[in-house]
């Protein structure tokens, strides 16, 4: 049986390098900086994989990431190849529709998904979302609006989110910098 293809490339942006990478049905991974090399990171995650560098399939998810970063970008436009069970995708598609600069709580999402309850599985969900900014779970706090669990920790959740509204409220944020 022949492997899936998968294409990836790095980006360098504000937080640190991310990893792209893409199927031929589209994104697949955005690897936030973290722990360990990211090629063996990616071989962890998509073992049915042949993995290869490559820019061209990951080009138009580079651009807009970089927009995002500039702050030219506020929605993605991208074919996306998701994996995950129906309650997953469920959650994630309610988190993608999360405003630019917005947050809501793993309690509203659990009940967008129609279980009020499963805010516990919704964090999880949350947790190894496998496109990171692209679907924003930095967007998703607790219901205090407090920050918590972030897959590529709690600082670079806050940098996103600094990041969305510095660019909402320019002259607010340049205000209050130091």
């Amino acid at each position: 049986m022949a492997k899936n293809r998968l294409s990836y490339t790095v980006v360098d942006s504000p937080v640190g390098e991310l990893v792209l990478a893409s199927s031929p049905k589209g994104l697949a991974a955005v690897l936030l900086p973290g722990k360990g090399k990211p090629l063996d990171r990616l071989r962890k995650r998509f073992s049915d994989s042949d993995i290869d560098e490559d820019l061209e399939p990951n080009r138009n998810a580079v651009e807009q990431i970089r927009g995002y970063f500039s702050g030219e970008r506020k929605t993605f436009d991208l074919l996306l190849d998701m994996r995950g069970t129906p309650f997953q995708l469920r959650v994630l598609k309610a988190v993608s529709k999360v405003p630019y600069g917005k947050t809501r709580s793993y309690g509203n999402i659990a009940r967008t998904v129609g279980k009020p309850k499963a805010f516990r599985a919704v964090g999880n969900t949350n947790r190894t979302n496998p496109i990171p900014i692209v679907i924003p779970c930095h967007r998703i706090v607790g219901s205090d609006g407090s920050l918590t669990g972030y897959g590529g920790g709690i600082p670079l959740k806050a940098a996103l989110l600094r990041l969305e509204r510095s660019f909402i409220y320019p002259r607010l944020c340049m205000h209050n910098r130091g």
